[in-house]
Order: structure tokens, then sequence, then C-alpha cells
């Protein structure tokens, strides 16, 4: 996968404006604006769901439908609390640490603007002794230097108001992507890159193909869930980021043996359709593109599992994309996969064909 990068000028400036954008949980509107208008020239219609799952068709007319899909939204907060002192506590949207909250800047989004803060903390002078608190949901709170609670409700902040870190994307040692919320806007990144490409090569495809960037998958696949019962496909490819266990603290005999570079990352597991598996595997032998294979004894926790056990059942995949840092706001991919992951998705959906038989056998 050292070819020359198939992204052009277009693919990196949407890359980084839309990995740079607030869509939190429940609150994901303008990430999914700007994901539409670029995928708008490369799919035949569009469609927008209840939540805010965003759509875009290829074929819309055909009876068989595979899905590609990936979700949307970010780890976030939300304000819980303003003490009579002024300082903001909080709670998670989504799987958000409160291990890495403190000194990090943040946005709180209110109904009169943005409101930039950060998490504060105790000087290490005076944090002594083996009673020194930790990080945690109970100790963690936002300063946005107001002096009394009156004053922060006076700049507009209210109870429910969603809180964002602040950090953006960048590019380490020219092929490592590094920001918040790759987990997955990455992924929305790449199925838009699928769609691109089709556009650009003018394949055309036996059946509809349906673009998904759904919503609300950090709090339980809810996107998901809703979409499939609207679309009701035939096959989805769903993709996400998964751990790379190569950096220090973690197990790889309880979370796998997963590098950055080393190309996409194939489960095996109940969710997974294996003969939809086969195929893929078929095309990453055919086009030479490295994979990895990891295990989920039970379900993937990605958006897999709602597509996998809907509508009866749906023939579902998931293909990961390697990921240091999961739910920190320097989250670390490697372009090289990325581009894998694209090319591997667009050449699988060629291998597919309309009325695609995915049973494991007939009576």
């Amino acid at each position: 996968m050292k070819n020359k990068s198939i992204f052009n000028k277009k693919s990196f400036k949407f890359l980084e404006e839309y990995l740079n954008e607030y869509a939190p949980t429940g609150f994901e509107t303008e990430g999914q604006k700007r994901w539409y208008n670029y995928i708008k020239p490369y799919v035949d219609t569009a469609f927008v769901d209840s939540y805010g799952t965003t759509v875009g068709v290829i074929n819309p007319e055909a009876e068989f439908k595979v899905v590609i899909e990936a979700h949307a939204d970010e780890i976030a907060w939300y304000v819980h609390y303003i003490s009579d002192k002024g300082f903001i506590y909080v709670q998670r949207n989504g799987g958000s640490d409160h291990q890495i909250a403190p000194s990090k800047e943040v946005v709180i989004h209110t109904k009169k603007g943005q409101i930039e803060g950060f998490f504060g903390w105790p000087a290490i002078h005076v944090r002594k002794g083996k009673n020194e608190k930790q990080p945690s949901m109970d100790t963690i709170f936002i300063d946005i230097g107001a002096k009394n609670k009156a004053e922060v409700l006076e700049m507009g902040v209210q109870i429910g108001d969603v809180i964002t870190f602040n950090d953006q994307f960048k590019i380490v040692n020219g092929n490592k992507w590094v920001g918040r919320a790759l987990d997955n806007r990455i992924g929305g990144f790449m199925i838009a890159e699928v769609a691109r490409l089709l556009h650009k090569n003018k394949v055309k495809l036996p059946f509809g193909l349906y673009i998904v960037n759904a919503v609300q998958e950090e709090v339980g696949l809810r996107g998901a869930q809703m979409i499939t019962e609207k679309i009701k496909p035939n096959v989805a490819i769903v993709t996400d980021v998964t751990h790379c266990t190569q950096s220090p603290l973690y197990n790889k005999q309880q979370q796998g043996d997963i590098a950055l570079g080393e190309g996409a990352v194939l489960t095996v597991g109940p969710p997974v359709h294996n003969k939809l598996l086969n195929l893929v595997e078929e095309v990453c032998e055919q086009k030479k593109i490295p994979t990895q294979r990891k295990v989920a004894s039970r379900v993937t926790g990605t958006d897999t599992d709602a597509f996998a056990f809907s509508n009866g059942g749906v023939p579902s995949i998931l293909i990961s994309l390697a990921q240091r840092y999961m739910h920190t706001t320097v989250e670390m991919v490697h372009q090289e996969d990325v581009e894998g992951i694209i090319q591997l998705i667009y050449h699988s959906l060629q291998s597919i064909e309309n009325d695609h038989d995915f049973n494991y056998w007939r009576i």
C-alpha cells in the first residue's frame, strides 16, 4: 500500500474540516451537513431520518440493497451542575474519559453560541500524601472564568448544554493522522471516499448502494438500529476503529495483536457473516490489500451488531481501522491503513452480485 495516494486536494480539505467539526452524540447536525455536502456530487439521491442519520444512495430504484456504514458522533459531556462559585460539573455523553480531562480546553455549546473553557485541576504543590484525589466524575470540573453561578447563567450556560473538547486535526511524522473524533468520523471519511472513487471511475453497481453516516453509536448503536429498519438492507459493510495494542499498557492476550500500518482489521465473531467475510478476504488476496484479524466472542460493540441482528438477520461484516488512544483527544491512525480500507470496501462492492445469496445452506 505504498503506491501514490488515492486522495486529492479536495479529499484532504474535507478530511480536515470534517474532523475539526463539532458533532457530539445527539448533536451531529453540523458534521452531517458537511459530510452530505461532500458526497452529494457522487450519489443519485440522499435522505436524513428524524434523528439525523444521513444516507447517500446510488441506484435507489434497485430492490437488492447494500449498506456501507460508519457512525458520525463523537464523545462529549453535558453541563450537569453549576456550583455557587461558578464551576461547572459534568455528566458523560458517550464514553468520555474523566482521567484525560484535567487541563483540557473545551467548548460549551449554548443557545447564545460557543463558550470556551477548560477542565481545571489543583496544582501539584497542594496535591500531597496518600489521600491525593484522582480525576473522577466526582472531582473534575470546568472553569469558564466566571466569578459565580449567576455570571455563568448570564453567559448563557444552562443545564444540558453539550461540551466538546477543542483539539484539532494534525498530521504527525508524515503519515499518522491525529486528533479528537477520529472515532469514528474517519469512518465517515472512508465511506465518502468510496463513493467518490465509484463516481470517478464510473463503476456501475448492480444493486442499490446506501452510504450511511449514522448518529448515536456512542450511546448504544441507536442510529444504526433506527436506519436499518428504514432501509431494510440485504448486506451491510460497517467500518469503525479498533484498538491498536502496540503502545504501552495494552495486554495483547486480552485485546489481540493489532498494529498501525499493518492493514485493515477483520473481525471474526457471531455478528460477522462468514460467507461475506470470505468474500472480503478473497478481495484482500486478489488486490494484495494487507489485513489483520481480531475476535469478538459475543458482539462487536459496533454498529455491525445493529445491522446483523435486524430485519430477521442481515449478512454483515466489520472492517476496522487500527487506532491508538481511543476516546482521547490524540486518537491516531495510519494513512496507509485508511487507504487500504477504502480500497477494500471499493473492490468488495464490485464482488457482490445482485441478489447475492449469502445463506450458509439451504434445504
